[in-house]
């Protein structure tokens, strides 16, 4: 089985609900997001996937969230922007994109800051 890394940076802001009472004020964090592809079988080129086109998909994810209130992003009208959920909605929307069965994003971490993160493993 082949891994592969890659991380990235976005900032927003978010207000997480029934949490700690500092969490329930506006605040923001420049997340560092590191995600996760595995896959058995490498391509006529000797690579899983390039590394510029994984960057990409995750670039085109990033967009979304990077310099934005996620309380306001349909996906979290109803459910905090937590980091869970955050490392949730990369993975989840990173596969579709990637669309290839025979590479799996395994999983992704949300680091809120330098010393706090979650991890969502598919």
């Amino acid at each position: 089985m082949f891994e592969l890394k890659v991380a990235t940076h976005f900032a927003a802001a978010h207000q997480l609900k029934m949490v700690a009472k500092k969490c329930e004020n506006i605040h923001g964090h420049n997340w560092k997001i590191e995600v996760c592809v595995i896959g058995e079988h490498l391509n006529d080129a000797g690579v899983l996937i390039d590394f510029g086109q994984l960057k990409k998909h995750v670039a085109e994810v990033i967009e979304t969230l990077d310099h934005k209130f996620l309380n306001e992003i349909d996906t979290f009208k109803d459910i905090n922007p937590s980091s869970e959920n955050i490392a949730f909605l990369i993975a989840k929307v990173l596969q579709k994109r990637i669309n290839n069965t025979s590479i799996r994003v395994s999983r992704v971490t949300a680091w809120e800051s330098q010393d706090c993160c979650a991890t969502y493993v598919l």
